[in-house]
């Protein structure tokens, strides 16, 4: 099996699955049907997605989209495998949610994906995040849901041979995100000019080749940030900053809070996990006990 899919939580009209798939180029794509609204957060990797309302190129942060009964397929011609946190809700829960929005009308979903922003990119690292810590998980759903309704789709439906290598270099992209890629460089690496490749990267992604880059290392030093001991310099440094108030700055303004404060709730988040576990595991042994005499 290429594809694996394991459910995190569930709520009244919604549920989240982390969806990991290993296909690459020499897999065939299967046509597939959305049976609720859906919208996933790419976290890992890139794939085409085509569906009933376009086509479009996956990236991490990406948001993939669709409506009860679309059709869809999604292949990987340039890379192998990726790793998505999908939400899945009931018409009736969309329904609400869009009645909640100001100005949201629209109950189904006209672009088949949302592309990267960086006014996005805490929802992103929250998505990350909420795949270790569940009890998350609601809350992100609802503001995924709120954002994807709040927010006008820029993108396009038409691939060729630019946006193939445009793909590959997004791909590439994220394996050196922590490396100095000026627009030249990866222009050259495009075979490209760099007007463009600005121009196609921008149709294509949504943003541009900077902008992309600050939204992976930010994503990368917020992982670091909850995964490791490292001094924060050292995290800045590794994830592609090299200067650690210009991290700051760009951090605090794209997620409310310091690097520091951060690590700090996200220690606070496992801790809470953890208690919530064995206090379960503690309150199942006694029944157990019963259970056996």
């Amino acid at each position: 099996m290429t594809i694996s899919a394991k459910i995190l939580a569930s709520g009244p009209g919604w549920r989240a699955t982390e969806v990991t798939c290993r296909a690459g180029p020499a897999d065939p794509s299967f046509e597939e049907r959305h049976d609720r609204v859906c919208m996933a957060v790419v976290l890992e990797g890139t794939f085409g997605y085509r569906s009933s309302r376009g086509v479009a190129t996956m990236t991490p942060g990406s948001v993939l989209l669709g409506n009860p009964g679309d059709c869809f397929a999604c292949g990987h011609e340039h890379g192998v495998g990726d790793r998505c946190l999908s939400f899945h809700f009931d018409p009736a829960f969309f329904e609400d949610v869009v009645a909640s929005i100001p100005g949201g009308t629209r109950l189904v979903l006209d672009r088949p994906a949302l592309p990267p922003s960086a006014l996005r990119t805490h929802l992103v690292i929250a998505a990350d995040a909420a795949v270790l810590s569940t009890g998350e998980l609601e809350e992100v759903a609802l503001e995924l849901a709120a954002g994807v309704v709040g927010v006008e789709a820029v993108g396009r439906t038409r691939r060729d041979a630019r946006s193939k290598r445009i793909e590959e270099l997004v791909r590439w992209m994220d394996e050196e995100v922590e490396r100095p890629l000026p627009l030249h460089a990866l222009a050259q690496i495009a075979g490209l000019s760099p007007y463009h490749l600005l121009r196609e990267f921008k149709r294509e992604i949504g943003i541009t080749p900077h902008q992309y880059l600050l939204a992976g290392r930010l994503r990368r030093a917020a992982a670091l940030l909850r995964q490791t001991p490292d001094p924060v310099l050292e995290i800045a440094l590794n994830a592609g900053f090299n200067d650690l108030s210009e991290f700051n700055r760009r951090f605090r303004r794209t997620l409310g809070c310091t690097p520091g404060q951060f690590r700090r709730r996200s220690q606070e988040s496992r801790g809470s996990a953890r208690l919530v576990a064995a206090e379960a595991l503690a309150a199942a042994r006694p029944s157990a006990r019963r259970a056996a005499s």
